[in-house]
């Protein structure tokens, strides 16, 4: 479908026909507060932890590669990329696109931990089955192995004493203990059932004041978020109702993420939002422990405007890449590719300043196309301005067949392309 493609973002005084305004895409509002979604794009299943004074956030990237993506922040407000974690996965020919794919699938919900000097990121596949990463710094290299069992929505934990645990589950969560090698020292243990509707996952253990903690969601768009606890991480748990918001809005079914505790004390956790096509949003929202609960946002509802965590100094304002001139040697960590990249046929290098795309092979539709670059989309804070994508392309190049140009990657897709027939170039939209 590709054929020598030359892709150039336009500069801004080329947009004018357009109209398109810059748009605010950080929460930061420069007075000491901070309005959500904390980060106006698709960072679903935030897991979030502190390691000295930097916060790292983990999020779901599925089956775009590079992926696993790893975010660090010093404030929990700005944010900036640190790495993504797996270039590619080369653990089944679907992520090539080679017959078959891995759409809707591909790496979930990961629980990162660190522990002893090390950084661990564990998370399913559901067609491959589990795999952890590891560093020494979060920018990598990060190592990558597969374990001899999968854990559904991992909540990875190295306890006091020394030992390592995993709670996982759909409905009925487990916790399984693991050897120092990560695999399952002995068998699966139920621990709670779901009973206020079908979906209880995404648990992540934390302990707390002699309590073991499970923190998690009954998920979905309408979701709510619990706490489990114990003074046994084998139980028997009590739940709690963390929050259950149907607010219309940004907050509308708030759910699933992580609890974090700042260098001064304060509680703090970042959920998401289903946001529907442009992703699920993370939300960032105090949290008031009230009789041992770890109670989220302010009476009992999640917050939109509200005051920045103290971490103890203040930070300038960061703002997550959308736009690259394409003029360094290797991609911008906002990029990654449609499943696995083949590196063979797109270079940053043969001309510098261009991104060129070559043909690897001809394919029915954009969902088989492999060499698709793909970021995520920034929605505006201000719903009266419509996001925009622009691209400029050099097609002097292309074939007949050929068909290149900007997509809103989704099924059904739509793009504007141009394509070439019996020599001519045209100019369509699908």
């Amino acid at each position: 479908m590709f054929s020598r493609l030359l892709f150039k973002p336009a500069a801004q005084t080329e947009l004018d026909p357009y109209d398109i305004i810059a748009q605010k895409t950080h929460s930061d509002n420069g007075d000491g507060t901070y309005t959500n979604p904390l980060i106006p794009a698709d960072f679903p299943d935030p897991d979030v932890i502190r390691v000295g004074d930097t916060y790292y956030m983990v999020s779901t990237t599925m089956f775009v590669f590079p992926g696993v993506t790893v975010l660090k922040s010093k404030d929990l407000v700005n944010w900036e990329y640190c790495s993504n974690a797996v270039p590619r996965f080369d653990f089944s020919p679907c992520y090539n696109l080679d017959g078959c794919n891995r759409y809707g699938h591909g790496q979930w919900a990961t629980s990162i931990r660190y522990h002893d000097g090390t950084f661990y990121l564990l998370f399913i596949t559901l067609d491959e089955g589990g795999f952890l990463c590891s560093a020494e710094n979060p920018e990598g290299p990060w190592e990558i192995r597969k374990l001899p069992q999968g854990f559904y929505d991992p909540g990875l934990f190295f306890d006091d004493d020394g030992r390592i645990y995993v709670t996982h589950g759909y409905g009925d969560i487990s916790v399984t203990e693991l050897n120092p090698d990560f695999s399952p020292r002995g068998e699966d243990v139920l621990v709670f059932t779901g009973d206020i509707r079908r979906g209880l996952e995404g648990m992540h253990v934390y302990k707390i004041n002699g309590y073991y903690y499970l923190y998690g969601t009954y998920g979905g768009r309408d979701g709510i978020q619990v706490a489990l606890r114990s003074k046994d991480i084998y139980g028997p748990y009590e739940q709690k109702v963390v929050i259950r918001d149907t607010t219309p809005g940004v907050n509308f079914g708030i759910h699933q993420g992580a609890l974090i505790q700042t260098q001064t004390g304060e509680w703090w956790t970042i959920l998401f939002v289903d946001s529907g096509p442009f992703g699920r949003f993370p939300s960032l929202q105090p949290v008031t422990w009230v009789d041992g609960w770890p109670m989220v946002g302010v009476d009992g509802k999640a917050v939109v405007t509200y005051r920045k965590p103290d971490v103890g100094k203040a930070y300038p304002i960061r703002v997550l890449p959308a736009s690259d001139k394409f003029d360094e040697t290797s991609l911008g960590m906002q990029w990654g590719w449609n499943h696995n990249p083949d590196p063979e046929n797109w270079s940053l290098t043969q001309r510098p300043g261009y991104l060129r795309l070559i043909t690897g092979r001809v394919v029915k539709d954009l969902r088989e196309a492999p060499n698709t670059l793909t970021q995520r989309p920034f929605a505006s804070y201000d719903q009266t301005i419509p996001t925009a994508g622009v691209t400029k392309l050099e097609v002097d190049h292309m074939k007949d067949g050929d068909l290149a140009g900007l997509a809103v990657f989704q099924d059904p897709y739509a793009c504007i392309a141009v394509k070439q027939e019996n020599g001519s170039k045209f100019l369509v939209m699908v």
